[in-house]
């Protein structure tokens, strides 16, 4: 092999670590899932009034922005999807909050899901101080039928990613309830991912 051709696969070589090194500055909210349903588990139209068993519910409605006082969050929302794994997909930038699209909608019978970044190709996401979030504090979800959805946090847990407890998450509830979700823990270089997930629960207390 001349020199020339040596110095060609060294800079090759190189080129292939640098875009690896250039994956690890884009930490991403990456929740787990295990296809979770549309709706909640075995609940249909004609049963929910035999499930429900606190609280209000509101008609479905996708939700189009959200605010949480006590982190001075006011952003929108879009709908995310399953990428072909299973796994929810990510917002595309820092600031915009998702809304998963195969749950409830905020109000609405079950665990609506909102996910959003700690952080994104170096800038701190939307829910870059979820993990601060504490009881009762708000969560105000607008929808496109110009109701706003007022949840209150219940309790926020942080879990490893291969532990991740999707049926808490995503499994049936008897009320309207609100799960916020991103990454957290330590950050691992070997695969470009932080190690745990951090999610807040919440429950519908009332409307705007």
């Amino acid at each position: 092999m001349t020199r020339f051709r040596i110095l060609a696969v060294l800079l090759a070589i190189a080129g292939v670590a640098a875009i690896a090194v250039g994956r690890h500055d884009e930490p991403a909210a990456e929740p787990p899932l295990s296809a979770p349903p549309s709706v909640p588990s075995a609940v249909t139209p004609s049963s929910v009034h035999d499930v429900l068993t606190r609280g209000e519910l509101l008609k479905t409605s996708v939700p189009s922005r959200v605010r949480i006082p006590a982190l001075a969050v006011d952003e929108s929302v879009t709908g995310l999807g399953q990428n072909p794994d299973g796994s929810m997909q990510v917002p595309t930038d820092a600031r915009t909050v998702g809304w998963y699209t195969k749950a409830p909608t905020p109000g609405s019978l079950g665990p609506a899901v909102l996910a959003g970044h700690v952080n994104y190709r170096g800038t701190d996401g939307t829910f870059a101080r979820l993990s601060t979030l504490r009881p009762g504090d708000e969560v105000k979800v607008t929808r496109r039928d110009g109701v706003t959805a007022v949840f209150a946090v219940t309790r926020v847990d942080r879990y490893a990613k291969d532990k991740f407890p999707a049926d808490a998450v995503y499994g049936a509830i008897d009320h309207a309830g609100l799960r916020l979700i991103t990454c957290g823990g330590d950050f691992d270089n070997r695969t470009g991912h932080y190690v745990d997930n951090v999610v807040a629960y919440a429950d519908l207390r009332g409307t705007e």
